[in-house]
């Protein structure tokens, strides 16, 4: 009895727009074909709608392939290839090789595609199909991005949310109105700025008259919004948010756009520098004035913060974080005690977090007793003789498996097509020698990570044979050994958390 999964995607990114296409229709589809097929049982849904088929980081295809190594699904059924995926090189692995070493059959009903029944034709034209799958794609991603140019050329919005201050006009997406009480706040920040007021007390006379930051504000007025450069736990008005405020040019009546670009199908955004941005003037009513912000822009100019090259930076500035709230923790001094606080601590007040104090000293001490637990390891085990040699003699051993399974299935079609092999016989061949290239590549592959771990390791140990005898920590030192410091605080207890790069 084959136990069915059922694969349904859908995304309008890959172009996926058609009814033909629609999760309904693929459902019905599959279904049909299941009804018809006796042997067959559906024993789970796997969805993932709204997410692109040029990579495999969705949550249904996730758990469909967690039910494949429990033993749940030994069958996959999708409407046609472009569904299980568009990446030409991820969706062939996964057909040529993880399917077939699990033992689970694959079933592309409309390009009938059958992994069970498969054929040296069907075998060629699989990987032509993949590519023209992952090309589709790239076009639709081309052709959406040069819409995109066009619309911002012409004075269009075409953000997923407007700037506080701004929403949407309701009869048409592309343009932007006031959003009369948001709008009265940005225009509180340009005034108090102007006045004389800095960021970080803005901030604070906001945060203590219990204003929504612009985040909780959206979110409030019931926006599906999330800002992935925000900490989760940063719900109030920041240097940074004010910052940002101060120089948005969109508040003076100008459209400013493509400050960032994805130039590959889903890559990751590419910031554009500034003479690439597509600015378009008067294209919505302006809360800011222009001479406002000539003034606010001289004013940023002229008082902003230039840091102190010639003061100290703290040993550990850039490694330690507050556990508890995500923010770098901030170097105090006390005469010539030096300490770490939470930075939301420290600026924002403790009505947001807690100090979380740790001296540098300690930290240094707690630092350095890591290490000798590493230099008890090294002195216990004998790292000295690497096993490479053995791993790359490995290596050549896979490789040349591999050759021979290669000749073996050239030669087992040769014998097919000579009449030598019936049909049958030849397919199983191929299917014995297909499920051992699978093998072999992943026996391969593990050797080939443990190396790479082995290279890790050897350079752990040479650096701690450097710094056997340390009895102070350096910047430099740092770099090389600490991946971070997490500070935590439990009622009034700390706990602090030292991670390094590698450990033996």
């Amino acid at each position: 009895m084959h136990r069915i999964g059922m694969y349904l995607r859908i995304s309008n990114d890959d172009g996926d727009k058609q009814e033909s296409n629609s999760i309904a229709s693929q459902r019905a589809i599959i279904q049909s074909f299941i009804d018809k097929h006796d042997d067959m049982l559906l024993t789970g849904e796997y969805l993932d709608d709204g997410y692109t088929g040029t990579n495999f980081k969705r949550p249904g295809f996730k758990k469909l392939i967690e039910d494949i190594e429990s033993g749940e699904v030994n069958c996959v059924i999708t409407k046609d290839l472009s569904r299980l995926g568009r990446n030409y090189v991820q969706t062939g692995l996964y057909l040529e090789q993880y399917f077939p070493l699990k033992g689970v059959r694959f079933i592309a009903i409309n390009d009938n595609y059958d992994s069970i029944n498969s054929n040296s034709d069907n075998d060629f034209m699989m990987p032509i199909r993949n590519l023209f799958n992952a090309n589709y794609s790239k076009d639709i991603s081309k052709k959406v991005r040069s819409a995109f140019k066009a619309k911002q050329n012409s004075g269009e919005f075409v953000g997923a949310f407007a700037s506080y201050g701004y929403i949407k006009d309701p009869n048409d997406r592309h343009k932007l109105i006031i959003d009369e009480e948001a709008a009265t706040i940005v225009r509180r920040i340009f005034s108090l700025y102007n006045q004389g007021q800095g960021k970080i007390s803005i901030a604070h006379i906001l945060n203590e008259e219990h204003i929504p930051c612009p985040s909780e504000y959206k979110k409030l007025k019931g926006m599906r919004y999330a800002n992935c450069h925000r900490m989760d736990y940063t719900t109030y008005w920041t240097y940074s948010t004010i910052h940002k405020i101060l120089n948005n040019e969109m508040y003076t009546g100008m459209l400013v756009q493509n400050k960032s670009e994805r130039r590959t199908v889903r890559g990751k955004a590419t910031i554009m520098s500034s003479n690439e941005w597509i600015r378009v003037e008067n294209t919505h009513e302006a809360i800011i004035d222009r001479e406002t912000w000539n003034i606010t822009q001289e004013l940023l100019k002229r008082r902003g913060r230039q840091p102190n090259f010639l003061s100290e930076v703290g040993l550990f500035a850039g490694f330690i974080r507050c556990g508890d709230c995500g923010r770098a923790m901030a170097k105090i001094k006390h005469g010539s005690e030096v300490r770490y606080v939470c930075g939301t601590y420290k600026w924002y007040t403790s009505k947001q977090c807690s100090s979380h104090s740790v001296k540098e000293r300690m930290l240094e001490s707690l630092i350095l007793e890591k290490l000798n637990e590493e230099f008890v390891k090294l002195d216990e085990e004998d790292f000295s003789r690497p096993k490479s040699e053995k791993r790359k003699v490995d290596i050549s051993k896979y490789k040349e498996k591999l050759a021979k399974l290669y000749k073996l299935k050239k030669d087992s079609y040769e014998d097919y097509k000579n009449g030598l092999l019936t049909k049958e016989e030849y397919l199983l061949y191929k299917e014995d020698y297909t499920k051992e290239e699978a093998l072999v590549n992943g026996q391969m592959a593990a050797v080939l990570q443990s190396m790479e771990e082995k290279d890790e390791r050897n350079e752990w140990v040479e650096h701690l044979k450097k710094y056997r005898r340390i009895e102070r920590l350096d910047r430099a030192i740092l770099a090389c050994i600490l991946d971070g410091i997490t500070v935590y605080e439990d009622d009034e207890e700390l706990r602090v958390d030292i991670r390094l790069k590698y450990s033996l």
